[in-house]
């Protein structure tokens, strides 16, 4: 897939779905949807913004669903053939709604086709939306497709899907109603990297894992997961995510045991599949205490795994 942060580098005509993406949830493939389906006509383009809009203003970092990585990875198994990561400055802020259709999409992008949700925002002070989108791109004979907000089933009622709702979710380790709005499983990936090795000592190895830095972290604690290895076998296991408060750690880490499997991971490439929030991080009065804790968190995984 062709990426981008230089307009004078888009490959053209463009088939372009706006707005930030981050997830490339449910609600997201729908919008993706109709320039997927124009490929034969123009070039499906995602096109989101550098920082986000949110940083950019608050100048508070923000942690990703989906790091560029990944992000582009799930837009290449949709047929997403190009990514336009447009420069978020206060030039680009201060841009009418008009100025933004005319200058950057219609004689920069030689967009074609759009498509937004139904909640889309921009121009100078989120003055424009959607429909204002549409009667704008009308008049340089460019279709506008506005999509539905979509929704899932929660346990009492139907909830929007949202990357705010996923965030709201992995900050409590929801991690299954996150799935659900994904349409995929949240996952951690990166290369493992050397430990304390304290793991080795009590009989539980983990591996280490180097996650981007500006990845999400759900809530801090223990998962079970799946774990795809480099050549693409799928090994069941545990993971902690936090700062091992019983051997005094400081920088948060996040450690993989894989269950019923040995070998040498290190400077390997894994994926972590969180399938089910166990436990939250305790600091336990012993190694023996945490070694009995651990050995009953594999066994529940176990069982979790055996039935999803």
């Amino acid at each position: 897939m062709w990426v981008t942060s230089s307009t004078s580098n888009v490959k053209t005509p463009t088939a372009i779905a706006l707005g930030n993406f981050d997830g490339i949830h449910l609600g997201h493939r729908q919008v993706l949807k109709p320039i997927i389906e124009l490929r034969e006509e123009s070039i499906p383009t995602l096109v989101t913004f550098t920082p986000h809009p949110q940083e950019f203003f608050s100048g508070k970092t923000r942690q990703l669903l989906t790091p560029l990585t990944e992000k582009v990875k799930l837009l290449e198994s949709l047929n997403i053939q190009q990514l336009v990561r447009l420069p978020f400055d206060r030039s680009l802020a201060s841009l009418s709604p008009q100025a933004f259709v005319e200058d950057i999409l219609v004689k920069q992008l030689n967009v074609k086709y759009i498509s937004v949700g139904q909640d889309f925002r921009f121009g100078q002070g989120r003055e424009g939306n959607a429909q204002m989108l549409q009667e704008l791109a009308k008049n340089f004979g460019v279709f506008v497709h506005i999509t539905k907000l979509q929704t899932c089933l929660s346990e009492d009622s139907s909830l929007r899907i949202s990357s705010s709702r996923i965030r709201q979710c992995l900050a409590v380790g929801n991690v299954r109603q996150a799935k659900e709005m994904l349409s995929y499983p949240y996952s951690l990936e990166g290369i493992v990297i050397k430990g304390q090795q304290v793991g080795r000592t009590i009989g539980f190895p983990t591996a280490n894992l180097q996650v981007p830095s500006d990845k999400l972290l759900p809530r801090r604690g223990v998962y079970c997961v799946r774990v795809i290895l480099a050549t693409q076998e799928v090994v069941n296991g545990v993971i902690n995510i936090g700062s091992r408060p019983t051997v005094n750690g400081q920088v948060p880490t996040v450690e993989v045991h894989l269950l019923d499997w040995s070998g040498n991971l290190y400077g390997t490439f894994l994926t972590v599949h969180l399938e089910k929030f166990l436990r939250s991080e305790q600091k336990f009065p012993s190694l023996d205490a945490l070694t009995n804790q651990i050995m009953q968190d594999c066994i529940l995984a176990r069982q979790i795994l055996a039935y999803e």
